[in-house]
């Protein structure tokens, strides 16, 4: 095992920038997730740790040792690709041995480390089929299986479950999950699905236009997000974000917008200063909006019910409101019904603000975890 250190990386191909400037330490035993939209550069940087891409500037280390110019093959780390790139002359078990036959292992060494990973992923009734007779499910694990019998310093995972249908992601990520912590091997994780990054990741490193936005647990990601990139990528469905205006001061201080007004939260006061008038972004994520009971809702938005998709136990009603789409997640309790009259309040005050000139967070939380 072993730690990844990204000191000042930067890779361009051409005139054409794909990683910015990144500065990121993956400790020993950990699991990283790389997330963020395509062409963002993580599949660069991850490809960068395997020594698929050379480095344009800076340094990366692989535990103490620099590896700006040590091949692919001295690494010491395994990789799982999008694509299974099995062999599909070779029988499940030569698959897996077959990595270990080119680096000259002993032939009873070879046997016992792709019998214990078989025993790990399940396979050991598959290990005389081919490819071809296997599920997407089991192909992915015996790719899988096949970086586990290298014993690497560094897992290396690129979109490892795109190839999956929805059931089968969910079970497989929770295999791989339930593989890291068996095995606590260092493992970079790259993926466009925030869903995998929040239920998988220990930490998440947010990435967008080749710059990297955030990194940190995903409860941190989730309740102080820095600015609005990650605010509104973090967390399914979306954060609803809304331009507000600034009206009064002090305990007095309100947002506002057509059918919206919410007390300024007291914790904000100090960041966002005394200056009425002031336009805002306000960010409130689906699941914190609740029909009020009552008269008495501190804050409310008043709304017109448009599209309600039922999920069982709950239902997205969509509406619009000042010009603008936006979500809340109800229970299914309340009926919705496209075309009702709602009168929105939010649920223990949890609103987020943005500074809509540099997209940055007024959160006093948020804007100490990035100084």
């Amino acid at each position: 095992m072993a730690t990844v250190t990204f000191d000042h990386v930067t890779k361009r191909f051409g005139d054409v920038v794909a990683v910015h400037d990144l500065n990121l330490e993956i400790k020993d035993g950990e699991f990283m997730v790389l997330v963020g939209p395509s062409g963002c550069g993580k599949t660069t940087s991850l490809r960068m740790i395997a020594g698929l891409e050379e480095i344009t500037e800076g340094t990366l280390k692989i535990g103490d040792r620099v590896v700006n110019d040590v091949p692919p093959k001295d690494r010491d780390i395994a990789m799982v690709f999008q694509s299974y790139a099995l062999y599909p002359h070779m029988s499940v078990y030569d698959n897996l041995a077959f990595g270990l036959k080119l680096r000259k292992v002993p032939k009873a060494e070879i046997d016992r480390r792709v019998r214990e990973a078989a025993a790990i992923l399940s396979l050991e009734n598959l290990l005389n089929r081919k490819p071809k007779e296997l599920s997407g499910g089991q192909r992915q694990r015996v790719a899988l299986g096949r970086a586990i019998v290298r014993e690497p310093k560094v897992f290396l995972m690129d979109e490892p479950l795109s190839n999956l249908d929805a059931k089968l992601r969910v079970q497989t990520r929770a295999e791989i999950a339930r593989l890291h912590q068996r095995l606590q091997t260092t493992t970079v994780y790259v993926t466009h699905d925030q869903v995998e990054a929040m239920t998988m990741g220990q930490r998440i490193a947010v990435m967008s236009e080749a710059r990297l936005q955030q990194v940190g647990t995903p409860q941190e990601l989730y309740d102080n997000p820095q600015n609005r990139f990650v605010a509104g990528f973090i967390g399914s469905p979306a954060m609803n974000f809304i331009d507000v205006t600034l009206a009064g001061s002090g305990e007095d201080a309100v947002l506002e917008a057509p059918n919206i007004r919410i007390p300024l939260p007291a914790r904000f006061r100090s960041t966002v200063g005394p200056s009425t008038g002031r336009p805002l972004v306000l960010g409130i994520r689906p699941e914190h909006l609740d029909i009020a009971r009552d008269g008495s809702a501190a804050g409310t938005i008043d709304a017109v019910s448009d599209v309600v998709e039922y999920l069982g136990n709950e239902e997205l009603v969509h509406f619009n409101v000042a010009g603008m789409d936006l979500v809340a997640m109800l229970s299914a309790d309340h009926r919705v019904r496209p075309g009702d009259r709602l009168t929105l309040t939010v649920v223990g005050g949890k609103i987020h603000l943005f500074d809509p000139e540099t997209s940055l967070s007024l959160a006093p939380e948020a804007r100490a975890a990035a100084a």
